[in-house]
């Protein structure tokens, strides 16, 4: 089996699920207990809090332990549109950004909040001028996505933390799920105030995020509860989770110091493979784009016709997110990239881990031009 489908998901390293399980059975007090199980734990809680701030170069007391990715998008809009909405009830966000997002924004809509969409150009990529003139008196949040995970487009995230410094008022939030072990973001420099993390996404195990919130920065919790968190997330914290997360973490920037070159060299061989067959269009842009993912559609099927023929042959692919996948919707990607209706139906996503081969990639091509040809003769 050839798993080019790594921004569903990724395998998880067999240190994490160790480290899951060795703290799940030896340490599995309640960090909240004030008894020597729940200081262990409590012990633990904390050094992996510490771990991850050094590692994404935070300060620890802004790392607020999630569920995921999804849960840290939420807290960050909903917390933010909840706490300030006596300021402002206007929101921005972009056209192309993921469902946990784009349904809070949607959410908050139906509350009463103004929301501004911004569009993206053909390559899914804002313009910083677009968010600029989008502002208003009353806006109080911009969430912008780091790299697009249906095509791997990498956002100008510094240019617009450094626009936001103008306006005080206003939190920026960037969902760092794709982003994050791959393409190096600075949190501080960049003047991000809430930033999401999903462990399942480098190697961790599902169920556990992050979401880094600014030292000084408040927002509202979403969950009544014990307080945990700093107040922030109500719940017993999953310390296994936290511990496992933050060794993948670590092993996963250990391989974007030294395996970068290697998966960008697996994406642009793939890139120019796939370019060179017969009714490919490529939507991945050429530049500035993130070194995992490739997205093109085969004009004269369906995605998940394609996905499915390939599967049979060993290539595991997948067509939009993993999110939007089921539901057979066209990718709002590619329409909002101002593709057609009828090739964005036939998108295709592969998505790599450093882990990942030259070999396999020559092995997918190959498939991927066999399964064509198939289908093709089936039709004719």
């Amino acid at each position: 089996m050839i798993y080019f489908d790594n921004s569903a998901t990724t395998k998880p390293f067999p240190e994490v699920v160790d480290s899951f399980v060795k703290v799940s059975s030896e340490f599995f007090g309640n960090p909240s207990s004030i008894q020597r199980l729940g200081v262990e734990a409590e012990s633990l809680l904390a050094q992996a809090r510490k771990q991850i701030g050094e590692l994404l170069q935070v300060n620890p007391r802004e790392v607020y332990f999630t569920s995921g990715g999804t849960e840290s998008n939420n807290l960050a809009i909903k917390g933010t549109a909840l706490m300030y909405r006596n300021r402002g009830k206007h929101i921005i966000t972009s056209a192309v950004e993921h469902a946990s997002v784009r349904e809070a924004f949607q959410q908050l809509k139906e509350l009463g909040f103004r929301i501004t969409v911004v569009p993206v150009d053909t390559e899914g990529r804002v313009s910083i001028s677009d968010i600029e003139d989008a502002i208003c008196h009353d806006t109080i949040l911009v969430s912008i996505m780091h790299v697009n995970n249906e095509v791997g487009t990498i956002q100008p995230i510094k240019e617009i933390g450094n626009m936001l410094k103008g306006y005080s008022k206003i939190l920026f939030h960037v969902d760092y799920v794709q982003g994050v072990g791959k393409v190096a973001l600075d949190i501080q420099r960049y003047h991000i105030d809430l930033c999401s993390i999903s462990a399942h996404k480098f190697h961790g195990l599902k169920g556990t995020g992050v979401l880094v919130v600014r030292e000084g920065v408040q927002i509202s919790p979403l969950f009544s509860g014990g307080n945990q968190e700093w107040k922030l997330r109500s719940g017993t914290e999953n310390v296994a989770g936290a511990v496992s997360m933050a060794k993948a973490l670590r092993l996963t920037l250990q391989s974007y110091k030294t395996k970068l070159s290697q998966i960008s060299e697996v994406q642009s061989y793939l890139l120019k493979e796939l370019q060179a067959l017969e009714d490919i269009v490529i939507h991945t842009p050429s530049k500035g784009q993130a070194p995992h993912i490739i997205n093109f559609s085969v004009k004269g099927f369906r995605g998940e016709v394609f996905v499915h023929a390939l599967e049979e042959k060993g290539l595991i692919v997948s067509t939009t997110s993993a999110c939007s996948s089921k539901k057979k919707a066209i990718s709002h990607t590619l329409l909002a990239m101002n593709v057609s209706k009828e090739v964005a139906e036939s998108a295709i996503r592969m998505s790599l881990s450093y882990e990942n081969t030259l070999e396999e990639a020559s092995k997918a091509v190959s498939i991927i031009q066999t399964t064509a040809t198939e289908l093709r003769e089936v039709m004719h």
